[in-house]
C-alpha cells in the first residue's frame, strides 16, 4: 500500500486586502492526499491557488484555517522538520548570475548544512541528472532560460529531499529544454521521490502526472488520472464549423451517446460516447435546421478538452 507523502486537510488561505473589500480566498477548503512516488499534476486557471498551495506546503505562508502535512508531518508546528523533507523550484528560479553553477551550488548545500564529506558527490550527481556537467564552471548568467530552470532543478535536490514540490518548472522555455526537463522530472519518479508539480500546460500534465487535480478559485473541481479525466468528455470529440450557431442545442444534447455539447460563436463541439454512431443523427438536425457545416472533424478528447469544458473559456486575470 502506497503511504501519503503530502496531505490537506480543509486548507484555507485567505488575503486581507483592504478595510471596504472582502478578504481575497485564494484556497477555499483544499482536501488532498497525494500518495508517495508519484507524479501529482496540480492545474488550474490563472488565480485558482496553484501557487498558494506551494506556498504553503514549505511554510512560506501560514494557512487561514486547515492542515497541511508532509510524511505525516505538520508543516505550521514542524516547518524545519518539513524543510529537510522537501526540494523546491519556485517560478523564479533565484540563482546568482555573477556565479558558476558549481558555486551556486556549494552555497546552496553549505546554507543547507549538507555533510562536507558529501557536498561533491551531491553536486556531480545532481549536475549529471541535469545535464549541466560540462558547463558546471560557466557563470549562471551565461545559461539561456531552460538552463537556469535545470540549475534551479539540480539546487532542489542537493538535500536529497523525499518531496519536490516544481512551481511552473517549464515556464517560459524551449521545446527541447522543456522536454530535457521533462525526462529530469521523469527521472526524479523513477529514484523514489514524490512531485508535485504545478502547471498551465495541458500537454506536461498529460505527459508527466500520474494523478492530478484541477483547481478553481481555491477549489478542487476535478480529480483523476489523466486518462481518466478525458473519459468523462467520452470517446470522441466532434467539432462542426459552422457560419452561425444553428437553434438546435437542445436536440444534440439529447441525442442518445452524446455527453456533452459546447457551443462558441460559429464552432460546436460535441463529445460522445462512439462518434461514429452518433454523426447520422447530428448531420440529420443540421439539415432539419437547415445549416449546412463548413467542416467537421472527429479526434479523441485530450486534456486540454477537459480542462476547458471544467473551467470555461473565458479570459482570467
Amino acid at each position: 500500500m502506497n503511504t501519503i507523502a503530502i496531505e490537506f486537510q480543509e486548507l484555507t488561505k485567505q488575503f486581507r486586502r483592504s478595510h471596504t473589500k472582502e478578504p481575497l480566498t485564494a484556497l477555499d477548503g483544499l482536501t488532498l492526499e497525494i500518495a508517495s512516488g508519484q507524479i501529482f499534476g496540480l492545474l488550474g486557471p490563472n488565480g485558482s491557488g496553484k501557487t498558494t498551495t506551494i506556498n504553503l506546503l514549505c511554510g512560506l505562508l501560514q494557512p487561514t484555517s486547515g492542515r497541511a502535512f508532509v510524511h505525516g508531518v505538520d508543516v505550521t508546528h514542524n516547518v524545519d522538520q518539513v524543510r529537510s523533507m522537501l526540494g523546491v523550484v519556485p517560478q523564479e528560479t533565484a540563482l546568482y548570475n555573477d556565479l558558476t553553477a558549481h558555486e551556486n551550488l556549494d552555497f546552496h548545500s553549505r546554507l543547507y548544512k549538507v555533510p562536507p564529506k558529501e557536498r561533491r558527490t551531491r553536486m556531480d550527481e545532481v549536475l549529471e541528472l541535469v545535464g549541466l556537467t560540462a558547463r558546471q564552471h560557466d557563470r549562471v548568467g551565461t545559461y539561456s532560460g531552460g538552463m537556469q530552470r535545470r540549475l534551479a532543478l539540480a539546487r532542489a535536490l542537493l538535500t536529497q529531499p523525499a518531496v519536490v514540490a516544481l512551481d511552473e518548472p517549464t515556464l517560459g522555455v524551449d521545446v527541447q529544454s522543456r522536454a530535457a526537463l521533462w525526462e529530469r522530472i521523469r527521472q526524479i519518479a523513477r529514484n523514489g521521490k514524490t512531485v508535485l508539480l504545478t502547471t498551465n500546460y495541458m500537454e506536461e500534465a498529460q505527459a508527466l502526472a500520474d494523478d492530478l487535480a484541477i483547481l478553481d478559485q481555491g477549489r478542487v473541481i476535478a480529480r483523476g488520472t489523466p486518462a481518466s479525466l478525458r473519459q468523462q468528455l467520452g470517446q470522441t470529440l466532434i467539432q462542426i464549423e459552422v457560419d452561425a450557431p444553428p437553434n438546435c442545442r437542445g436536440e444534440f444534447e439529447r441525442l442518445p451517446g452524446v455527453t456533452g455539447v459546447t457551443w462558441q460563436e460559429s464552432q460546436i463541439q460535441v463529445a460522445a460516447s462512439d462518434g461514429s454512431r452518433v454523426m447520422p443523427a447530428i448531420l440529420a438536425c443540421l439539415q432539419q435546421a437547415g445549416v449546412a457545416p463548413r467542416a467537421i472533424t472527429m479526434r479523441e478528447p485530450d486534456l486540454n478538452d477537459v480542462f476547458l469544458s471544467i473551467t470555461g473559456r473565458a479570459l482570467r486575470d
